[in-house]
């Protein structure tokens, strides 16, 4: 099921544009779409591995940049997308102490959840929405989204072969367990 999915994503990784590709799903990621940039980031690198930490260099910029639109959906829209996301997320009566839990740890909530599969676009519109501080918001997306990102090339770059041949041995079990991670990453939050 997966074997198709992963020899397209790999010839894309090769690909002149691949890293453009990659920034703009980054960017996508972090305020309205819903695949991780993980999912680009790690054929590209593996592609590219001599230009590892400049690709998670472009991923962090991107991502970032996404959060700032996600922000500004959170703060700038919150009468209308910023409403549609209350309601999706049941949060219409709790949201007064949703704003008031983000005042008090906000920072700690963002670098926490922009390392877990819980979508970031979630994070950085929930930021905006609670009005969290922005300079304060900025600086734990680039610390976190950066972890992230140059963490992976980092093991990429180290053990890139290895990687790739344990992913290519147990592809279905890796594609699921990637499926698994991004489903339990929205059922965290409608959990939470």
């Amino acid at each position: 099921m997966f074997r198709g999915l992963y020899d397209w994503t790999l010839r894309l990784a090769h690909h002149r544009h691949a890293v453009r590709s990659m920034a703009a799903v980054s960017f996508a990621e972090s305020s309205f779409f819903p695949i991780p940039p993980d999912v680009v980031l790690v054929p590209v690198v593996l592609a590219n591995r001599d230009r590892a930490y400049t690709i998670a260099g472009i991923c962090t910029i991107a991502s970032v940049l996404g959060g700032v639109l996600g922000y500004l959906i959170g703060y700038a829209l919150l009468e209308t997308v910023g409403a549609w996301l209350i309601r999706l997320y049941g949060m219409g009566e709790g949201i007064t102490q949703f704003q008031q839990t983000f005042e008090a740890y906000g920072a700690w909530i963002i670098l926490a959840k922009g390392l877990t599969p819980i979508p970031f676009k979630l994070i950085t519109i929930a930021s905006g929405i609670a009005q969290f501080s922005f300079g304060i918001f900025l600086v734990t997306a680039v610390i976190t989204r950066a972890f992230r990102f140059y963490l992976i090339a980092f093991l990429l770059k180290r053990f890139g072969e290895p990687v790739q041949a344990f992913i290519e041995r147990r592809l279905t079990l890796v594609g699921w367990a990637v499926l698994l991670a991004l489903f339990g990453g929205f059922a965290a939050v409608a959990l939470f």
